[in-house]
C-alpha cells in the first residue's frame, strides 16, 4: 500500500483497477474490458479469495489492496497537500457530494474540489457525457475517483481519460463512495481477513448481489484448478501474443 500510494503522486500519477473475483469472471468474455486490463498502470488485488488462489498456484501476491482500504488511505496521505484536488464521480442521488462533505471534514480542507452522481444509463448519453467532462476539467481537480461499478467505470475511464487533461491520477474504486457516504458500511475487519466480505456485502445488497456472487462467480474456481493443471485456455490468448509482439 504505500508503495502504491508514493507511485500515485500527481507528478507521476495512473490508472487504478482493483480485480477481484467478478472482474476475472467478466474479463473470460469481455475483450474490451481485456484490453483495458492489459493497458492499466496498475493492477491491485481486491479480494482476498484471489489471494488464497495465487498462494494455491505458487505465485503468491504481496498484499490485499482493495479499492475501499486504498481511496481513504490515499486522502489520508494528500490530505494536507493543497497541490492534491479530487473529483468524486459515482453513486446514487447525492451519494457522492455526501461523501465530499465526509471526506472533507475529515481532511480539514477541500480536499474533494466537486462530486457528481450522474443518472442511470448515463454512459449511453453523448450530451451528459460532454457535461460531466466540463464539469471535471472546470474543477480543477487532478485526481478522479470513479464508483460506478465494474466494467462500467473502467471503460469510461479509458474512453474518456484522454479528453481529461488535468487529471493525473484515475482510481477505479466500485462501491467505495457508497462506504465514504456512509450509505452502506464495510465488513467487518475479520471478515474482510478471512476473504468473506462478499457474505456481508450479500446480506446489505441481495437482490442486487445474489447472482454476481451465487452463480457468476462459482466457475472461477474451476477456472483455478485449470489452471494448477496447466489446462486452462486464454479466452484472449491471440490478443495476447500480438500484444507481446508490439512490444517487441
Amino acid at each position: 500500500m504505500s508503495e502504491l500510494l508514493e507511485r500515485l503522486s500527481p507528478d507521476c500519477g495512473g490508472i487504478v483497477l482493483t480485480p477481484n473475483v467478478d472482474h476475472l469472471m467478466k474479463l473470460q468474455n469481455d475483450d474490451q474490458f481485456y484490453e483495458i486490463y492489459q493497458a492499466a498502470q496498475y493492477r491491485v488485488c481486491d479480494s482476498q479469495i484471489l489471494m488464497y488462489a495465487s498462494k494455491f498456484l505458487g505465485t503468491p501476491i504481496g498484499e490485499k489492496i482493495s479499492g475501499s482500504d486504498l481511496f481513504p488511505a490515499f486522502c489520508q496521505k494528500y490530505g494536507k497537500d493543497l497541490n492534491v484536488k479530487i473529483f468524486l464521480l459515482g453513486g446514487g442521488p447525492n451519494v457522492a457530494q455526501q461523501a465530499r462533505e465526509n471526506i472533507n471534514r475529515r481532511a480539514g480542507r477541500e480536499l474533494v474540489v466537486a462530486a457528481h452522481s450522474p443518472s442511470y444509463g448515463f454512459e449511453t448519453k453523448e450530451q451528459e457525457c460532454q457535461e460531466i467532462l466540463e464539469l471535471i476539467n472546470q474543477s480543477g481537480a487532478n485526481v478522479l475517483a470513479v464508483g460506478l461499478g465494474a466494467p462500467k467505470q473502467e471503460k469510461w475511464i479509458f474512453k474518456c481519460k484522454d479528453s481529461l487533461k488535468n487529471i493525473r491520477v484515475f482510481l477505479a474504486v466500485g462501491a467505495t463512495l457508497n462506504f465514504e457516504a456512509g450509505v452502506y458500511s464495510r465488513a467487518p475487519k475479520w471478515m474482510s481477513e478471512l476473504g468473506v466480505e462478499w457474505l456481508f456485502r450479500l446480506s446489505c445488497e441481495p437482490r442486487r448481489l445474489w447472482r454476481r456472487y451465487l452463480v457468476e462467480g462459482l466457475p472461477f474456481f474451476k477456472l483455478v484448478v485449470q489452471q494448477k493443471l496447466n489446462c486452462y485456455q486464454d479466452p484472449f490468448a491471440s490478443k495476447n501474443l500480438l500484444i507481446s509482439q508490439n512490444k517487441l
